[in-house]
C-alpha cells in the first residue's frame, strides 16, 4: 500500500516551496520580460507598417510628380518646335519677299539699261546715218541715182558700224 513518509512530505513541501519561489523571482520576471518583447516586437513591427506606407505614399507622389514632370517638358518641347516652324516660315518668307525685291529691283534695273542702250543705239545709229547721207549727197550728188545713193548709204553706214566696235 501506500505509505506515506515524513521525507516524502517534507519533499512535497520543498517542491512547492522552489516552485513558488521560481515562480516569483524567476518565472514573473521572465514573463514580464517576454511581454515587453513582444510588445516592442508588435511596436516596431507597426512602426515598420507605417513607415511602408509612407514610403509608398511618398514614392506615388514622386511618380506623379514626375509624370507630371514628363507631361510638362513633353508640351514645353511640342511648343518649342511649334514656335521653331512659325520662325522658321517667317524668316523664309522674309527672304523670299526680300528675294523678289532684289529680283524685281535688278529686272526694272536691265529694263532701264536695255533701253539707254537702245536709245544710245538709235542716237548713234541716227547720227551715223545723218553722217553718211551727208558724206553721200556731198560726194555724189550729180552722179548717183535714188537706189545708188541707197545702196552707197547702207555700205557706208555698216562700214562705219563695224569701224567702231
Amino acid at each position: 500500500m501506500l505509505r506515506i513518509d515524513f521525507n516524502l512530505v517534507l519533499t512535497i513541501i520543498n517542491l512547492i516551496v522552489l516552485y513558488l519561489i521560481l515562480r516569483k523571482f524567476l518565472f514573473r520576471p521572465v514573463m514580464d520580460i517576454m511581454e515587453k518583447r513582444e510588445k516592442m516586437i508588435a511596436d516596431g513591427i507597426s512602426h515598420a507598417n507605417e513607415e511602408q506606407d509612407k514610403a509608398h505614399a511618398l514614392k506615388k507622389q514622386y511618380e506623379d510628380a514626375l509624370n507630371g514632370a514628363k507631361e510638362e517638358s513633353t508640351k514645353m518641347i511640342e511648343q518649342a518646335k511649334l514656335d521653331a516652324k512659325q520662325e522658321y516660315n517667317q524668316i523664309l518668307n522674309e527672304a523670299n519677299e526680300k528675294a523678289d525685291k532684289v529680283m524685281k529691283t535688278a529686272r526694272e534695273s536691265l529694263n532701264q539699261e536695255r533701253e539707254q542702250a537702245f536709245d544710245d543705239m538709235k542716237a548713234q545709229v541716227a547720227g551715223l546715218a545723218m553722217d553718211a547721207a551727208k558724206k553721200i549727197l556731198l560726194e555724189n550728188a550729180d552722179n548717183i541715182s535714188g537706189a545708188d545713193a541707197y545702196d552707197q548709204f547702207l555700205k557706208d553706214a555698216g562700214d562705219s558700224h563695224d569701224s567702231e566696235e
